[in-house]
C-alpha cells in the first residue's frame, strides 16, 4: 500500500511526500483550486495530465495547473515524490439559505 508518508504545512503552504510501489498511484483527480508542484525524489513513473502521458524521473519538477485531471503511476522501481501547493482555507460552516 502506498500514499502519504510525511507532510507539513505553514500559514501559506502545504507539502506532502508520497510513496507508491510499481504500478500503483493515487486515483485520478482534479485540483480545481490550486496549481501543484510535483518533485520526483526517487524512482520514476508516468504522469497522466488530462489525455497526455509524461514520463517522471528522479530530480524532475513538474507544475500541474489547477483544473487539470491528473494521475501518477509508479514505474518498475516505484516512486517517491513531494507535492507542494498553497494552503487551502479551513472548512467553514455557512447558514443554509431558506427559500422565500
Amino acid at each position: 500500500m502506498g500514499g502519504p508518508i510525511w507532510g507539513t504545512e505553514s500559514e501559506e503552504l502545504n507539502a506532502t511526500i508520497l510513496e507508491w510501489r510499481a504500478g500503483e498511484g493515487p486515483p485520478e483527480h482534479v485540483n480545481g483550486e490550486r496549481d501543484v508542484a510535483l518533485i520526483v525524489l526517487a524512482g520514476g513513473g508516468e504522469l497522466l495530465l488530462d489525455d497526455a502521458k509524461q514520463p517522471l524521473a528522479a530530480g524532475e519538477v513538474t507544475v500541474i495547473p489547477k483544473g487539470t485531471r491528473r494521475r501518477v503511476v509508479a514505474g518498475a522501481d516505484g516512486i517517491r515524490y513531494a507535492t507542494v501547493h498553497r494552503r487551502r482555507a479551513g472548512l467553514q460552516i455557512q447558514a443554509k439559505l431558506r427559500p422565500r
